[in-house]
């Protein structure tokens, strides 16, 4: 009887197994396609001979990216302004988080419902805008920082985690003569770690991905993101192609080529942030 029962179990992990090995594969067909186009001529791409691999291949279009005078301080600039955005948003979920995670504080249930309904209930762009203008901060850094600083589902995430935590590790460091500030930095945060990095990756991932701010608050090419500029880079070779001008680009050779640029940084950071992704989402959500 264990004998066909390992059987049965050897058959079912060897059918998930391969299902995931296929899903896997056909998730990186569309990566591995743009990479073949961002490296192929642009007569193999308007001739459709490009799938899975560089028809042609030449390297203009990363060139024609690199060359550029605005793209490598744009570049630059884009991973400061990640860096200091991630930094801000952990420290303001952090600092809502806590507090909203003890059950006796007073008032706590409103102010939650309250971050709960600004996820429902978006004001939209124009009042947005009208607010960062009111506070004097178009075409300023805190522009593409602040509007964005806090996220309602990351700190609801932060706060399980802080709730997750046993109740006499608390008691155990008031008992210590730790106040709430020591607590939170020698108590909490040390055990939330996994949490606390999953939620710097995402806030990271979605500065570094967002473009809508640079395009209704900043003015000033000083400011402009990576992605602003390979937006400009794709309209221009779009452009000069309309115009009749010569070119071994077309529009999906830079489109494909941001992609790729666009990504390589979250791809170079994830594998040292991976392990701590699937603990730190799971972390509180049950209790031992």
């Amino acid at each position: 009887m264990g004998e066909i029962k390992s059987k049965a179990e050897r058959r079912f992990q060897l059918f998930w197994n391969t299902f995931f090995i296929v899903i896997s594969i056909v998730a990186l067909i569309p990566i591995i396609r743009v990479f073949s186009m961002s490296l192929s001529s642009k007569d193999a791409i308007l001739a459709g001979r490009v799938f899975l691999y560089p028809v042609q291949a030449t390297t203009e279009a990363y060139i024609r990216s690199f060359q550029s005078g605005s793209f490598v301080s744009s570049f630059i600039f884009s991973v400061f302004l990640m860096i200091g955005s991630t930094i801000v948003c952990v420290i303001m979920t952090v600092l809502a988080a806590y507090p909203l995670s003890k059950r006796n504080l007073k008032g706590g249930a409103v102010i939650m419902t309250l971050f709960v309904l600004t996820m429902y209930l978006d004001p939209g762009i124009i009042p947005k805008y009208l607010n960062v203008k009111d506070f004097k901060l178009i075409d300023t850094f805190w522009a593409l920082i602040v509007p964005e600083a806090l996220s309602a589902y990351n700190m609801i995430i932060m706060c399980t985690a802080f709730r997750g935590l046993d109740s006499s590790l608390y008691e155990a460091a008031k008992i210590d003569g730790c106040n709430e500030v020591q607590t939170l930095f020698k108590v909490a945060l040390p055990l939330v770690y996994p949490t606390l990095a999953t939620l710097a990756l995402f806030y990271a991932v979605g500065r570094w991905n967002r473009l809508s701010d640079v395009l209704y608050y900043v003015n000033s090419s000083k400011l402009y993101t990576v992605q602003m500029v390979l937006k400009q880079l794709i309209e221009s070779v779009k452009l000069t192609n309309d115009e009749g001008i010569q070119t071994q680009l077309v529009a999906d050779n830079i489109k494909a080529a941001s992609i790729v640029i666009s990504m390589s940084p979250m791809v170079i950071a994830y594998p040292f942030i991976q392990k701590y992704f699937t603990k730190g989402i799971m972390l509180g959500a049950v209790k031992g």
